[in-house]
């Protein structure tokens, strides 16, 4: 019989403000280490999109969200497992902080392609490269 990768349902937070998107570097000793992301995480059971995220935010980064609205998703098989991604545009209530050791930057749309990301990341990454601006008041 053969192997079939567990699928994990994940979600982020894209979280842009003036023009520059809220990005964490996954740590050491987790599966893609070292490569940049936006801030999120696997679902608990039961629970909405929307309260993971929310959840997702407050123990990484201290700061709640406003969920706005789905602007991507896609299904990427790595060779351990299978990731399904939403990532949703997200506004801050407060100013985030890392609480997990992790690094964190606000990166400008212009150099989102030239940062490390995940491959499930890269369709997204040219979506909002190639998109207009929507800067919010900080």
């Amino acid at each position: 019989m053969p192997f079939v990768a567990e699928t994990i349902v994940v979600v982020a937070a894209v979280v842009e403000e003036d023009d520059a998107f809220l990005v964490t570097r996954r740590p050491e000793g987790v599966h893609l280490a070292g490569l940049w992301e936006f801030p999120g995480g696997k679902i608990d059971p039961a629970e909405s999109h929307a309260d993971a995220l929310r959840r997702e935010m407050r123990e990484e980064l201290d700061a709640d969200v406003d969920v706005l609205g789905l602007v991507f998703e896609t299904t990427h098989a790595y060779p351990e497992r299978t990731v399904a991604l939403y990532f949703y545009r997200c506004a801050l209530k407060q100013r985030p902080r890392p609480l997990l050791g992790q690094e964190m930057q606000w990166i400008k749309r212009s150099a989102l392609s030239i940062l490390g990301f995940p491959p499930a990341d890269e369709e997204l990454i040219r979506l909002l490269t190639a998109d207009r601006p929507r800067s919010t008041q900080r």
